[in-house]
């Protein structure tokens, strides 16, 4: 059962590992949008988008809604926001230690 859990964590994980999905995240923490919406938006190709889109609606990150002939995303837990969060903070503090290092030398 534990090793069930560690493949869906890193199944889940995996969203976080391209750039595109992240400001995908990004994008839709504060509104949902149409699949229509976010091509121009990510400057992507609808195939492309579809590929992240339908990747991270398996991981269950994106939930949708259907409204006439539109499909709306959106994040499909806010706790996961969180997490992105927390994860581009700690990026942000370790580029300030390693600014601070290379400072150190450079003085």
């Amino acid at each position: 059962m534990e090793d069930k859990i560690y493949s869906y964590h890193a199944a889940m994980c995996k969203v976080f590992s391209h750039p595109k999905r992240l400001e995908l995240i990004n994008i839709l923490r504060e509104e949902e949008l149409s699949v229509s919406d976010l091509p121009d938006r990510l400057g992507l190709t609808i195939g492309n988008l579809s590929q992240h889109l339908s990747m991270m609606r398996q991981r269950h990150i994106l939930a949708t809604k259907k409204e006439r002939n539109a499909v709306y995303y959106r994040i499909a837990n806010p706790r996961l926001l969180e997490a992105f969060d927390l994860l581009r903070e700690i990026r942000f503090e370790q580029i300030r230690q390693d600014a601070a290092l290379i400072q150190g030398r450079v003085s």
